[in-house]
């Protein structure tokens, strides 16, 4: 791997209506890792994030639209799914798209793909959480985890991670064996990775980090749904 250009590894960054940030990452990556790709996997935004994009893209050609505005099913697992399909590099990396993974450690998760199959990007702080939503994702958390454990799943100190690396080719075989096993709907595709994938036949390391920063601009996508997607990821 050219540890400067990082050119074997595609950022996918999920989208839905982040034009106050979709910019800002996209530059930030660029910066650290100049000859990376990046596939935007937009899911129907009503803002400009779609048109932004677009507009990098014409200068730059290694950052591309997956416009998913008129597909049937919408999540961020079905954009990932989606870009994970029609990558071309060795190594996928997945971030938000809200500035709340450190873009820093990019790098570390790609180069972690050396050696091991699937990488997760471990918080070891959370910055200004309320009391509610700290309990929640305990519990979600403990839960998977537990499940996960007596299923004989890989399993990780941040389950509910959405920062994460695999090889392309290890995703696209689950992908095309397990296709309709995923939540599409959810948002934590991680989760239905670790389910789906064999662990006797794959590796997993961890990244930690220690600050999951404030979204920057727009809005949170959590929601009671979501949880109930999360729980479906766990379960199903």
């Amino acid at each position: 791997m050219n540890v400067n250009k990082f050119s074997d590894t595609t950022v996918v960054i999920p989208t839905f209506n982040e034009e106050g940030n979709i910019r800002v990452i996209i530059n930030k990556i660029k910066k650290a890792y100049p000859g990376i790709s990046i596939i935007v996997a937009d899911d129907g935004s009503k803002d400009n994030t779609r048109e932004i994009v677009k507009s990098i893209g014409k200068k730059d050609r290694s950052v591309r639209l997956l416009d998913r505005g008129k597909e049937k099913e919408h999540g961020i697992a079905a954009s990932v799914i989606d870009s994970a399909l029609i990558a071309k590099t060795g190594k996928l990396v997945v971030i938000d798209a809200d500035l709340q993974h450190p873009v820093e450690k990019v790098g570390d998760i790609a180069r972690e793909l050396d050696r091991y199959d699937i990488v997760v990007g471990v918080r070891t702080k959370v910055s200004d959480w309320g009391l509610d939503r700290r309990i929640i994702s305990a519990g979600m958390f403990a839960l998977a985890y537990v499940v996960f454990k007596i299923k004989g799943k890989h399993t990780t100190r941040d389950m509910m991670s959405g920062f994460f690396g695999v090889k392309t080719k290890v995703f696209q075989e689950v992908i095309k064996r397990d296709r309709g096993k995923f939540v599409g709907k959810g948002y934590k595709i991680l989760l239905d990775l670790l389910r789906l994938v064999d662990k006797r036949n794959t590796t997993l390391s961890e990244v930690p980090y220690e600050t999951f920063h404030k979204r920057i601009a727009g809005e949170s996508k959590l929601s009671k749904k979501h949880m109930v997607y999360t729980l479906m990821s766990t379960f199903k």
